[in-house]
């Protein structure tokens, strides 16, 4: 008898290698949608025909085994494997830049200047909140910064209400260190 005819392929390992390859054309996908939302042209292309290239290969072996339940089955919980492991790995890869505006109902001069010594670049204005005065505070910081922030407003301002928004252009790049002595050389 052939190993590719016998129950244990056909059962076995055919629906694991359907469900090895959803989990990895799906996770590019996700990985993919990322790059595309990020404006990175020359990458999403690239993971794209990966994508298409695998998810051919898996739907071609469904159809070829349409009275196999079981790798439809795996078909989609390689998908929904390939979603939650994608998402992850897009989190670790941290890509890109944020905006981060954190409103805070006490004195935030100690957390504004924190900001500043680590290199932040903000921008703070006082404004009218719902019952009370408040400060807000801008920032643009790489996505990769952001635990670091929020360890300085929970350690600055731990009722603090922050939240974040993706940036996908900057035009005159990130403010990056601050220099205390570019400002005497300007007013020479």
């Amino acid at each position: 008898m052939d190993f590719y005819q016998s129950d244990l392929f056909t059962y076995g390992l055919l629906p694991l290698l359907i469900f090895l390859a959803r989990i990895s054309d799906v996770t590019i996908g996700t990985i993919r949608i990322v790059m595309v939302a990020k404006g990175q042209k020359m990458i999403a292309p690239i993971l794209g025909f990966f994508e298409v290239l695998i998810w051919l290969i898996a739907i071609s072996k469904i159809i070829q085994n349409l009275d196999n339940w079981v790798c439809y089955v795996a078909y989609g919980a390689g998908f929904a494997t390939g979603n939650y492991i994608g998402m992850i790995i897009e989190e670790k890869l941290a890509v890109g830049i944020i905006q981060l505006q954190i409103i805070t109902r006490v004195d935030a001069h100690k957390l504004i200047e924190k900001l500043k010594a680590d290199g932040y670049g903000i921008t703070h204005q006082e404004a009218h909140g719902a019952v009370e005065e408040v400060s807000i505070i801008y920032s643009i910081i790489k996505r990769t910064e952001l635990p670091h922030v929020v360890d300085i407003i929970r350690t600055y301002n731990p009722n603090a209400f922050y939240s974040i928004a993706d940036v996908k252009f900057v035009n005159k790049g990130l403010y990056t260190q601050v220099n205390p002595m570019q400002y005497w050389r300007k007013g020479k």
